[in-house]
């Protein structure tokens, strides 16, 4: 720590000692039937960094996990940074040879495993290089045999007592690595540092309003942009985190309504599974306040959810920017408007957050399009939340920050009003007959038919367009309708242009943080008709 005194430091680390010091007797985690208190949590964080300097670890060693929702991911989020590490936390739905990938292209040497998860990594044990420890987190929710190696509890018990000084040398040094889905090649590992992580918190706090009374469910994955930096923002402001070893819409609404719940976060498709549970209340008796990004909520979804009592916080950004980097700021005049024209309101991606620098929309020329919600250009973004870089691709991240801005590669327009909103990614816009067309539009309009539970809409080859719009859709329980139906559907509310000229039923493929994979099905429609035409 730096010694001065008008400058520290800023570490995520530095709220966890503060809240053990404030609230140490306030609960922090509840997992099932285990709680810990702010001052439990703290000892047992403290624990974890010990017992890796203890086996060797040393200043910026990558320490791998892949683990679901439970307590120890949380201690993992603050052990290893203190310890002086830097944290790899692994998506836990991937193959063992993408697992292993990451694993050694990060170059861990140690690697914590959930015993339920052992599987998804012990055929590529040996592929896997230069990890000295394998460390079993031993869960009695879970499942599996453990690979060879110590236990996470046993490996605790043999730290030394008492704090662990900080070994923190620069703000802006790593603190995690977070890798990319890879849907377009190999995962690219982004790069956080201590300061963007401190700065980031600060943001979720006050644009969520999170405080020492909120009590947030853990519905979104820690190893998502490390839970959207949740995982350090309830801590900070001392509040309670409900952990889910899996997203479970029953149990969800069952500790919602235990726990009072008041914050959680997800993808819209968490949010329509929540919606879609037979057992779920008509009508929230708590406050709670749902952040939602990933992909665009529907302005039907967010119909739902407000009439359900629910506050939705639209938020917009990438791994690549800590998560969120833009919110949909609620002005005071929309609670004039009807529920629909305010859903059409919020389904916008907004302004920037309160930490970050306002983005922009620009041409290939770098020039900012014009303010009338209907020219696009690719969103632009700098601040204190943009990543460091791409780990050990010094190309890929030139190429990123080209022109001294982070390209997203997200199409959007610039209302007047200085909110944007997303129009499609790039690779996603459909070109029909010359005329640019939005998936997310025509997916919009899609979702506003009450039999329809979720829908993805991408080009398809046409022989005399080049491509035309398709629908993917997921029905309701117990719901029928015909394709003709929907298009016609289309037809009474979009030009006509952009209508789908096909329709196929079916369950949509997505990542494990609920985005769905158009990848998959585009190149399923253009296998055989060589490259598809790109926006």
């Amino acid at each position: 720590m730096d010694g001065r005194a008008n400058h520290n430091i800023l570490t995520p680390l530095n709220f966890l000692r503060r809240s053990a010091a404030v609230y140490p007797d306030k609960t922090a985690i509840i997992y099932g039937e285990t709680s810990y208190s702010y001052q439990e949590f703290n000892e047992r964080v403290n624990c974890l960094a010990s017992a890796l300097r203890a086996i060797g670890l040393e200043h910026l060693d990558r320490v791998a996990i892949l683990c679901p929702n439970i307590p120890p991911m949380l201690e993992a989020h603050f052990g290893v940074p203190l310890a002086g590490g830097v944290l790899v936390a692994i998506n836990t739905r991937l193959s063992h040879n993408e697992i292993a990938y990451i694993i050694n292209h990060s170059g861990a040497r140690f690697l914590l495993v959930d015993s339920e998860l052992a599987d998804s990594i012990r055929p590529a044990l040996d592929q896997i290089q230069g990890v000295d420890v394998i460390i079993n987190i031993i869960d009695p929710a879970g499942k599996g045999e453990p690979l060879d190696g110590t236990d996470y509890e046993s490996f605790l018990a043999t730290a030394d007592s008492g704090p662990v000084e900080w070994w923190v040398k620069d703000e802006n040094e790593l603190i995690t690595i977070n890798y990319t889905s890879g849907t377009t090649g190999t995962p690219k590992g982004v790069m956080f540092c201590h300061r963007g992580v401190y700065i980031n918190v600060l943001g979720e706090m006050i644009e969520t309003v999170l405080g020492a009374d909120s009590v947030y469910l853990w519905t979104l994955p820690m190893f998502h942009c490390n839970g959207w930096c949740f995982t350090w923002a309830v801590s900070a402001c001392a509040g309670t985190h409900i952990c889910m070893r899996r997203v479970d819409p029953a149990l969800a609404w069952e500790l919602i309504t235990e726990h009072k719940v008041s914050h959680l976060n997800g993808a819209p498709i968490v949010l329509t599974s929540l919606l879609a549970e037979p057992g779920r209340p008509q009508q929230l008796s708590t406050p709670l306040t749902i952040c939602t990004g990933g992909a665009p909520p529907s302005p039907t979804l967010i119909e739902q959810m407000e009439s359900l009592g629910a506050r939705l916080v639209h938020i917009y950004g990438l791994t690549e920017t800590y998560g969120p980097h833009t919110v949909n700021a609620t002005q005071p005049s929309w609670s004039d408007l009807d529920l629909e024209q305010r859903a059409r309101k919020v389904a916008r991606q907004g302004v920037c957050y309160i930490a970050t620098e306002p983005v922009r929309v620009v041409d290939e020329q770098m020039q900012d399009v014009p303010a009338d919600g209907k020219t696009m250009g690719e969103v632009v973004m700098q601040g204190n939340n943009v990543m460091i870089g791409y780990y050990d691709e010094p190309e890929a991240t030139a190429e990123a920050f080209r022109g001294g801005w982070f390209h997203s590669g997200d199409l959007a327009v610039m209302h007047a009003d200085g909110y944007i909103e997303l129009r499609d990614r790039g690779k996603d816009i459909i070109i029909s007959g010359g005329e640019n067309i939005s998936s997310i539009e025509v997916e919009q309009v899609i979702c506003r038919h009450p039999s329809v539970l979720e829908v993805a809409v991408i080009g398809i080859p046409h022989e005399k367009w080049g491509e035309s719009p398709k629908a993917f859709v997921t029905l309701k329980k117990d719901q029928e309708l015909t394709g003709e139906e929907l298009i016609e559907f289309c037809r009474n509310n979009l030009s006509h242009f952009k209508c789908p000229t096909s329709v196929e039923f079916t369950e949509l493929p997505k990542t494990s943080t609920g985005k769905v994979q158009k990848y998959a099905l585009r190149e399923k429609e253009w296998e055989g008709h060589g490259q598809r035409i790109q926006g």
